[in-house]
């Protein structure tokens, strides 16, 4: 039989998966004109695959941006960023809170190369401007953030730092490109965590930057050299998850907003935070910035063990880490996202023992609210 494939005409609808590790030249000559960058094609998928271009060229559309990479997780890409513009000696100035995992990468790893980090409170973008010395170069943002939902200023952090000529990036994973396109505001870069709302199914795991050619061109060789690059079969998986994400964002948005709305009703609770909400101390700031407010809701029940008793009390959400997918889950921080970090530093930025996060997905939104509202009277006896 032969090993040829039979040529034909027609393009197919759904993005093939070229899972292969390597590709085939056909001569010598092919692969040196490659190398000088005076012939386009496909080397080895740690560098380049069409699979996972194909979700990049996608995830620029989407983030209005020039040029996007794909990597196998959120950390990866955040990582590839850190290690592409950074330097011993030099300093980040980070919004707080971030999701614990990238808290965990500033203060235990990057501090080991000598980086500085300094933090300031997202939702106070004049302390932002007073934390930034001479070796600053680099500074990150979160927004909404993980998990008390406060809102960053992307304008006038972005103006800040343009006129201090540093580097902004953003993690906008909680926003999704349907809600949020920071490059709009003058932000850098952006990164999604493409496990949660852009893959859609709780099944894959992967990271997206998006920013300027300029930018995405420097990291690819971070991302080549790191061994950060994502699956073809990953790629696949995501670029399904893409062509819901508007849909999807559509019906979680709203269901998110009628919990957030239920729970306001709730006496006994602490507190409820939704940006949607009329009483989030942002809302001017999240409707400028933002065309949806995303399917995160937190509150802070009263204490560890009640948010322990709510958690164990529902039926329909489940207890589970991560956000994003069709299903609605439930996760305390202080045991998940944010465990291991210093408990004074948590409350400090608002992380109480007895806050809980929702992540809500596409079921009824009466179930729902029937499912939270039987789990409340079970955990405020």
């Amino acid at each position: 039989m032969s090993s040829k494939f039979r040529k034909i005409n027609q393009k197919p609808i759904v993005t093939p998966i070229y899972q292969t590790t390597t590709f085939e030249f056909p001569d010598t000559d092919s692969i040196i004109q490659y190398q000088k960058g005076k012939k386009k094609g496909y080397l080895y998928t740690r560098y380049d695959n069409p699979t996972i271009e194909a979700v990049e060229i996608q995830m620029a559309r989407l983030d209005k941006a020039e040029s996007s990479l794909l990597f196998s997780s959120g950390m990866a890409a955040i990582s590839g960023a850190c290690f592409t513009l950074l330097t011993s000696g030099d300093e980040i100035i980070s919004s707080a809170p971030v999701y614990g995992g990238t808290q965990s990468l500033f203060d235990r790893f990057l501090k080991k190369y000598g980086i500085k980090i300094r933090y300031f409170p997202a939702n106070d973008t004049g302390k932002l401007a007073r934390a930034i010395s001479s070796k600053t170069k680099f500074i990150y943002l979160e927004s909404p953030t993980n998990p008390n939902l406060q809102i960053v200023d992307m304008k006038t952090a972005a103006k800040i730092a343009r006129e201090n000529r540093i580097f902004t990036l953003i993690d906008s994973t909680f926003a999704s490109p349907v809600n949020q396109k920071p490059l709009d505001f003058g932000i850098d870069a952006v990164m999604h965590s493409a496990t949660k709302y852009l893959g859609g199914h709780s099944d894959i795991m992967g990271g997206v930057l998006s920013g300027s050619s300029t930018f995405i061109k420097r990291v690819r060789e971070s991302r080549k050299l790191l061994g950060s690059c994502a699956d073809p079969n990953q790629a696949f998986l995501l670029d399904r998850g893409l062509k819901t994400l508007t849909v999807r964002m559509e019906k979680i948005n709203n269901n998110a907003l009628a919990v957030a709305e239920f729970l306001e009703t709730i006496p006994g609770l602490k507190t409820v935070i939704y940006p949607g909400l009329d009483s989030h101390p942002q809302r001017s700031v999240g409707i400028s910035q933002m065309s949806g407010f995303g399917g995160i809701v937190s509150f802070d029940i009263g204490s560890a063990k009640m948010a322990a008793r709510f958690a164990d009390s529902l039926k329909v959400i489940k207890n589970a880490v991560s956000l994003g997918g069709t299903e609605s889950l439930i996760s305390l921080p202080i045991w998940t996202s944010h465990h291991g970090i210093d408990r004074k530093k948590l409350v400090a930025m608002g992380i109480t023992p007895g806050l809980i996060r929702l992540s809500i997905g596409l079921e009824d939104k009466k179930e729902l609210i029937t499912d939270i509202k039987r789990a409340i009277r079970k955990s405020l006896k």
